[in-house]
């Protein structure tokens, strides 16, 4: 299950290099949950058509990945935004709480916060 997730987020991303032909195709395969009978009925080619234009799909959607590591590099940076989202919420209910944070505790969290967005620049570049 996680390969099929895997590919339909690189279809996502880099899916308008392919032809329109093969984006349909893994889309129906990865998005719609077809069978390769029922792709290549839809396209009026053999099952065994359909396997061998979506693997070629896939191949070249792999390949870019490996090649630019956009889609990866994306997901790092997301990471990280949502961590630090949830480290500003974090700090928002505490700064608001009964106990409210000392002056200590609020420039240790905003020192994290400081690290995770440095770090969110080295997503970006690895």
């Amino acid at each position: 299950m996680a390969k099929d997730l895997e590919m339909g987020y690189l279809l996502d991303f880099y899916g308008d290099v392919l032809t329109e032909k093969q984006r349909e195709m893994l889309r129906q395969y990865y998005n719609d949950d077809l069978s390769l009978s029922e792709i290549g009925e839809n396209f009026g080619i053999t099952r065994q058509g359909a396997r061998d234009a979506i693997k070629h799909g896939e191949n070249a959607l792999k390949e870019l990945e490996e090649k630019v590591g956009f889609a990866a590099r994306y997901r790092r940076v997301q990471q990280k935004l949502e961590e630090l989202e949830q480290m500003v919420i974090d700090a928002r209910f505490e700064c608001t709480g009964p106990q409210g944070l000392t002056t200590t505790e609020y420039e240790h969290q905003l020192t994290k916060m400081l690290k995770l967005i440095r770090s969110i620049d080295e997503a970006n570049e690895s």
